[in-house]
Parts: C-alpha cells; structure tokens; sequence
C-alpha cells in the first residue's frame, strides 16, 4: 500500500534527510535514537495526555460554522486550536519535546519563531519545567509581533533579535542553529515545526497529530463517520497541518488543501509561495522544495503574516505535492485579510493571520452541498489586531 509517512532513513519520497554539520550529528544522532522509545513510553503518553487535557484544555472543539457553511455552500467545521492555552497550535509541539527534552538530561533549551506564537509557546512550557529558555525572532518579527515578545520575556524567556538576512523567520532558525552548534551537549532544540534534518519532521507531525485523532472521534459523533471531505489547513513550515491531516494521509476519499502565503502575488517576487515557485535543495538540514536562485541562493520571503514567512516547507508537504495527494494554492495578503474580516463577522472568531490564509482558500473550492469540510483555525487573531487595523485603514475591506 502506498504510504505518505517518514520511511526509516528520514524520507518522504524524495525528500526530507538530515543535512547537518558534523558537530551537530551527535545531537540529531541520539534525538533519532530516542524520540520514538520516548514517545510510545506509557509514563510519557500519560504525562503528554494530561497536560493536554488540563494545561492546554484539549480536545479542542470541532465547531460547525453556520453561517459560514450557508456562504459557501456546504458543512465546514471549524477545528478551533484558537482555543488552546497560548491561543494557537503550537503548545501541543512543545509540551511533547520539553518531556522529551527532560528524559534526555537536556537542561538548556532554544527555539526560534516567526509570529512569535512558537516562541510563547516554548516560554510557556520552560517556565512549568523550570528551564533557561533562549528564543531566536527576527528583527522585523520582534517589531510587527511586540506583544507576543513581552509575553516571552514575561515567562522568562531570554529573546534574541536577529539582524542577518531580511530579519525574518529563516535568519531567526539559522542562529538558533548556530547556538545549537555551540552548546551541543546540554541544549535542546526545540524546532516549532515540520522542518529540519529528521527526525524533527516526523516527531512535530506525530505530536500535533492529536489534531487529527480528535477530528476522527468528533466528526464520528457529529456526522456519524470519521472522515471529511476536505481538509484544509495554513502551511508555512507546515505543523497545523501535518497534525491536521495525519491520521488522513492514506484515506484518499478526503481532499487536502494547503493554502501557502502568496504575499502580493506569486508573480511579483514579494512571495512565500514555496511550493508553487521552489525548486529542491537543502534548508536547514532538510530536502525539500526552497525559494532559490538560479545559483542556489535562498531568496528572501515575503508574506503578511509573520508565521507563513519562510523560504522553504516540510518535507512532509513536499512529498504530498509532488505526489498531488495535496492540492495546494497561494493566497495573496489582501485575499487573507478579506476571510479574516468575512469570518469575524459571520462568526464572532478572529482568526491568526495564517489561518486567515486557510480560510481564503474557501472562495478558490467547488464545494457540493453535502460535503463536510474541516478547516484547522491553528491560533486566534489577538497578535495581529495592528496588522489588520493598518491594513484595512489603508485598503477598506467590503465584506
């Protein structure tokens, strides 16, 4: 049977692998060697299952959005990860890997972070564990995402502004890379998404796989059979949506759609369009498709939203593309701020901005009448109020 998970090399297909200096192979050596022994341990599941439970307030609820559903004509279910503690996805990643961190006498850890909402979420869980926590953001990140950075330094949190490069998500990771290289014997890395040498990429999808286990038993109850017709997440890195699509991948009677951040347009060089415009090559020790030039340089992204701003994606989605088991479109920042607008007002939610592009991918879909869609709202709107306010002063949004 075909199948679109890691194999035992660290692959998707063609993509995926461990691309790292060698004073790092050490590290990635024992991660591999330890993550899925730590991850199938009962005294881990149970520790994992409880903080998810009572810290971070899972299972998030399966919401069906009813006025949004009569807008486009069929039933679409909101997987409300807006709800979670830390108002996104991301702390199901990080609860996982500091407990692995913590069994593997880590007591140093790093992370880096886009929108900040990884960032926060790390912070978080190192100051319930009781860790130094170093936290790699952009420059141009530590300004559009102030809040998110207060937040940080208010866990505890040392947070780092990087000047290399355009000061966004990929020159925060190469630092924390950097760091790594430093300090490998003590220091954890705790990577916020599916990105990464292996097995980074399998470990961040089997984590926020919770997400799809969940929509498996709360569509059964709801519609009476555990699959969708569609799925469709944000992707940048890509963790929402490997934990969205996780438990689907082989059940090819459910479509998945990946929206990408399109910026102003994938024709106008102002993109983070990876997979539409990459080309395969190496990104932070990965395979995968990258924003390159002709001469193999990365070129810099660009996107609205602080989370999708990255040159490069899972493996994982890489794979899915390549092989069409994923439907993936661009949308632009004005088509993202619009279904942010749209779903505020039809349903009282304001979402991320990166879920806003999840959503504008609603209007690019023939739904029928009786398909079930889920859509993944992977963090709420609280961090990007001063973008959406800027942005519709400037270009008013008619909805």
């Amino acid at each position: 049977m075909k199948t679109y998970q890691v194999d035992s090399n660290g692959y998707y297909g063609e993509f995926g692998g461990a691309y790292i200096p060698e004073i790092l192979h050490k590290c990635v050596e024992e991660l591999k060697n330890n993550y899925l022994k730590v991850l199938n341990d009962e005294s881990f599941k149970k520790e994992f299952d409880l903080l998810l439970r009572d810290y971070v307030g899972r299972p998030s609820p399966l919401y069906l959005a009813n006025r949004l559903s009569a807008k486009y004509g069929c039933k679409i279910y909101l997987k409300r990860e807006d709800l979670n503690h830390t108002g996104a996805h991301k702390i199901n990643n990080t609860i996982g890997q500091i407990l692995l961190a913590r069994r593997m006498g880590k007591t140093r850890i790093i992370a880096e972070t886009g929108a900040g909402q990884h960032g926060v979420a790390t912070a978080t869980v190192c100051a319930l564990m009781n860790m130094e926590c170093i936290v790699y953001m952009g420059k141009t990140d530590v300004e559009r995402q102030h809040i998110n950075v207060e937040k940080m330094k208010m866990l505890g949190a040392t947070v780092v502004p990087v000047t290399s490069g355009n000061m966004t998500l990929k020159d925060a990771t190469n630092e924390a890379i950097r760091d790594w290289c430093c300090h490998p014997s003590d220091t954890y890395y705790i990577i916020g998404s599916t990105v990464g040498p292996h097995p980074y990429p399998d470990m961040v999808a089997r984590l926020q796989s919770v997400i799809s286990e969940e929509i498996k038993k709360q569509l059964a109850e709801k519609e009476g059979r555990d699959y969708p017709n569609y799925l469709i997440a944000c992707v940048g890195g890509g963790s929402n949506a490997a934990g969205t699509i996780y438990h689907y991948l082989n059940e090819e009677r459910v479509k998945i759609v990946l929206a990408e951040a399109g910026g102003k347009g994938i024709e106008t060089g102002m993109t983070a369009a990876t997979i539409q415009l990459g080309k395969m090559g190496i990104i932070h020790g990965a395979c995968t498709f990258v924003m390159q030039d002709e001469d193999g340089q990365i070129e810099e992204p660009y996107s609205i939203s602080a989370g999708l701003d990255y040159p490069g994606i899972g493996p994982m989605h890489a794979h899915l593309a390549s092989e069409h088991r994923a439907t993936v479109i661009a949308i632009n920042d004005d088509e993202a701020i619009a279904a942010a607008y749209e779903l505020t007002k039809l349903e009282g939610i304001i979402p991320a901005l990166e879920s806003a592009h999840a959503l504008g991918a609603l209007d690019k879909i023939n739904f029928k009448a009786d398909d079930v869609v889920v859509l993944t709202v992977s963090g709420r709107g609280d961090k990007d109020i001063e973008t959406y306010l800027n942005y519709s002063q400037e270009q008013p949004i008619n909805n």
